[in-house]
């Protein structure tokens, strides 16, 4: 295909461009915030500002199916992220004290990730992108709309109109733009059908702090990176040049919780939980940084049957986006990007419905199981967090619902349990395929069984209620 366009100059913008290029596609790439990228991973952090990413200075980290893609197909690019001081990750190197230690195996190394702060991870992907021959990016671009031809039901997408006047014609237009793209106005505009969407609060608050270390290295991890505690979660997330980040998650209608916004509630919070008290002895870089409002949304140009749109997809958030505290987001955005370098492979030249038609198949068969799996941990969570907070005991799943939650439980105390639990989160395999493997379910029910109160230290709901208002009156 002679021409792509990517819309949005992001991570997963970004990649998608730099792997298509580097499979004989000429890309475009038009990124609306118009700053330059900076010179040092210290001047994006301080000085770089993405208005069009929200999320930009919140809590990020990659999973190992994000360094696998990197490794396949941009190896310089991984390259280029560990000598800006990225950190490489291997979760078999610091795994849970009760497990004991882990004899490794020849294919462990496929849990190793490499992972940064966003501004880190994106300033070193604009620089790969500004010198890849065939990809261009033009910075402070915004588009208006769609380019289209007759739009009989369907609308056949020709290129994108941006609001200086000009046309950008494309072959196939790549909606990267995120969690807020307009795809649905424009196409409306266009005269056409929007996509089908399915969209919802998220439900969750998030309040950030960034430290870096006084005499560098990282904490040691006493807990899951992902702890739940109760009515709250701490995520704690290693990241380049010897920072971290520390984030509490809660339920946005937890009103009390809110106070979490002011830096001696945060601090007191997390240090009365024993496993994570420890990750606060670094030297603070932000303030406490609130998030929330995020949206679980999933769209599909599909209606009826019929596609709504032909000459343009969808990749990564503009497609689907969910809570991000699982993290999934970057690395199914580079997932993404593969599948459409191999749908293009497989029929770069077919006429533009069947083109999409073959490509709704691919996202539906490879990237939509992971949306729903990521929903169905996201509302589980939230039903567990809101019967504690009303004083209920969280109903139990039942059946095949029960394994998930006993895998989890299981895996801080079986070296094979917890190698299961690591391809989930780090995007290796869906759940589904990790749990139907033979003999599995029964192992993580019956070590779950045996440690049914596993799970990460801190206070009870009483005790955290009094900790944020001693906090706050004092």
């Amino acid at each position: 295909m002679a021409g792509i366009v990517v819309l949005g100059g992001g991570v997963c913008g970004l990649t998608t461009a730099m792997v298509l290029a580097r499979d004989g596609h000429d890309v475009r790439v038009l990124e609306r915030d118009a700053a330059p990228v900076p010179d040092s991973p210290d001047s994006a952090w301080d000085g770089w500002r993405r208005p069009g990413v929200a999320q930009f200075h919140q809590a990020h980290y990659l999973h190992a199916r994000f360094t696998r893609v990197l490794d396949a197909e941009l190896p310089d690019v991984r390259d280029a992220l560990l000598a800006a001081g990225a950190l490489c990750y291997d979760p078999l190197q610091r795994p849970p004290p009760t497990i004991g230690p882990l004899d490794l195996r020849p294919d462990d190394d496929r849990f190793v990730t490499v992972t940064a702060r966003r501004p880190a991870l994106e300033r070193v992907l604009a620089r790969a992108a500004a010198g890849e021959p065939r990809v261009r990016v033009e910075r402070g671009v915004e588009v208006s709309g769609l380019a289209t031809g007759p739009v009989d039901g369907v609308a056949h997408v020709t290129g994108v109109r941006t609001t200086d006047g000009r046309r950008v014609p494309a072959d196939l237009v790549v909606d990267a733009t995120g969690r807020r793209s307009p795809l649905s106005a424009w196409l409306t505009a266009a005269g056409g059908r929007p996509p089908h969407e399915e969209s919802t609060d998220s439900g969750f608050s998030y309040y950030t702090r960034f430290f870096r270390s006084r005499n560098g290295g990282l904490p040691q991890a006493r807990a899951g990176l992902n702890a739940p505690i109760g009515t709250f979660t701490v995520l704690t997330l290693p990241a380049d040049l010897d920072t971290w980040s520390v984030t509490l998650v809660i339920d946005s209608h937890d009103r009390p919780l809110k106070e979490l916004r002011h830096q001696d509630v945060w601090t007191a919070v997390v240090a009365s939980c024993p496993q994570h008290a420890h990750w606060l002895d670094g030297e603070p870089v932000t303030e406490v940084l609130p998030m929330s409002g995020g949206l679980d949304r999933w769209t599909r140009p599909v209606v009826d049957g019929e596609p709504v749109v032909t000459g343009l997809v969808t990749v990564a958030d503009s497609w689907a986006c969910t809570n991000p505290s699982l993290g999934r987001g970057i690395s199914l955005g580079a997932v993404h990007a593969v599948q459409l370098r191999d749908s293009l492979r497989e029929g770069s030249d077919d006429d533009p419905r069947t083109f999409a038609e073959r490509w709704d198949d691919r996202v539906q068969s490879a990237m939509t199981p992971w949306y729903r799996a990521t929903l169905a941990v996201d509302r589980a969570r939230l039903a567990e967090m809101r019967a504690l907070r009303e004083g209920r005991a969280p109903e139990p799943a039942q059946g095949r619902a029960a394994v998930g939650p006993a895998l989890a439980r299981a895996a801080g105390h079986d070296a094979e349990l917890f190698r299961a639990m690591l391809e989930i989160i780090g995007c290796l395999a869906l759940p589904a395929e990790v749990l139907s493997r033979p003999g599995l379910a029964e192992r993580a029910l019956r070590v779950s069984a045996e440690h049914p109160s596993s799970g990460s230290a801190g206070p009870d709901r009483e005790q955290l209620l009094r900790l944020v208002a001693g906090a706050t009156t004092g």
